[in-house]
């Protein structure tokens, strides 16, 4: 089997993995053996193939892109990807599709900062972050991988919808009519006001130092390329 049909069934088993037991094998396995002994099997699992993704890449030979990307391009990626991580940072605050005794109250407020920008932020910044990296470094390696957690991504937002409908009931309903799952799609069709879209000043800074953190990060991460501003420092 070729470096690249070894990383697509590796992607494959840990996004197939992640959503039979997020969803249709959960309630089962978790009643039989119980929530505790579940949450262990679920995170071997997740450790496992995802362990497999790390083996399989590093096994696959370095390839050259289709096109090199110019600065502009850079550019614009560049704050896409700032966006992505404002969206990160502020889904750790008031998010109702955490674990919270407090998530039903959450759900039935109107939504403002990332939360009316699209009511999955954390899994759009994965998303954003995937698309980004398939149009700036296209290789064969780099598709397969990057594909995979836009599927997870936004299957598992999709997923989740239906999985909170269910255990948050009009609540969660409620909060789908307010919000919307594509980003800025409740501004571009008047529903949320482009004001509500304000990300605050605590998720504007989170989100700046992680992306300056990250960017940074990747030559000494082994990053053929430097990203975002070090790029051009």
């Amino acid at each position: 089997m070729s470096p690249i049909a070894t990383l697509g069934m590796a992607c494959a088993a840990f996004v197939g993995s992640h959503f039979a037991l997020s969803h249709p094998l959960r309630a089962p396995l978790s009643g039989s053996m119980g929530e505790g002994v579940f949450r262990g099997l679920y995170a071997l699992v997740a450790f496992g193939t995802f362990g497999w993704i790390i083996w399989a890449w590093l096994a696959v030979p370095a390839t050259a892109p289709a096109y090199v990307a110019g600065d502009h391009a850079w550019i614009a990626a560049s704050i896409v990807m700032w966006l992505a991580s404002v969206l990160l940072a502020g889904s750790f605050f008031g998010n109702p599709a955490m674990p919270s005794p407090g998530a039903t109250a959450m759900a039935m407020r109107n939504p403002l900062g990332v939360f009316a920008i699209t009511r999955h932020p954390m899994m759009w910044s994965f998303a954003i972050w995937a698309l980004v990296h398939i149009l700036l470094w296209p290789t064969p390696e780099n598709h397969v991988l990057t594909t995979a957690i836009i599927i997870l991504a936004l299957g598992g937002a999709a997923g989740q919808d239906r999985k909170k409908a269910g255990v948050m009931g009009d609540a969660w309903r409620g909060w789908c009519r307010r919000t919307s799952f594509f980003p800025f799609a409740g501004q571009f069709g008047g529903r949320i006001s482009w004001g509500a879209a304000w990300p605050g000043s605590g998720a504007l800074l989170l989100g700046t130092l992680l992306w300056l953190a990250m960017t940074w990060a990747h030559t000494p991460l082994g990053s053929r390329l430097a990203a975002g501003i070090w790029r051009w420092w």
